[in-house]
């Protein structure tokens, strides 16, 4: 069994949603001598989050935002208002969508669909770069 671990530092993206999964592969290489693990994907902010979902088609990264903009709109009345009126709406997409991710390993590569991406989902109008912890796990090929 083996462990490898890394952070992987995203520059500031747009509010949106945002495909990563190449930038996740580039940063742990050792995922190619896993014959069978997991990755855990962990984001370490409160304002952005983590999914799967189509990597296809980019109407389903708009139809997300908008979809998610209309569950927790900045015109809401919040009481935490003091970071600008896009953070409090953020904090409860993130908490919506969520701040990890397990994705299987098979045979060296992530074991997704084929019309699945990992996404940073980014909540804010203006985010800074975003970090990312990569947790590798797994049992080396033979």
């Amino acid at each position: 069994m083996s462990w490898h671990q890394t952070t992987l530092h995203l520059p500031a993206y747009s509010r949106g949603f945002h495909l990563i999964t190449s930038q996740v592969v580039k940063a742990l290489p050792e995922i190619e001598d896993i014959s069978i693990g997991l990755l855990h994907v962990f984001i370490q902010h409160t304002s952005a989050s983590l999914t799967i979902n189509e990597n296809a088609d980019p109407d389903v990264r708009y139809d997300l935002e908008q979809s998610f903009s209309s569950i927790a709109p900045e015109s809401f009345p919040y009481e935490h208002t003091c970071e600008g009126p896009d953070d409090m709406p953020a904090h409860v997409k993130a908490s919506m969508i969520g701040n990890s991710l397990s994705i299987p390993v098979k045979k060296g590569r992530l074991a997704l669909g084929t019309w699945q991406g990992i996404y940073l989902c980014e909540h804010r109008n203006h985010a800074s770069g975003r970090n990312l912890v990569l947790t590798l796990q797994g049992s080396f090929k033979s």
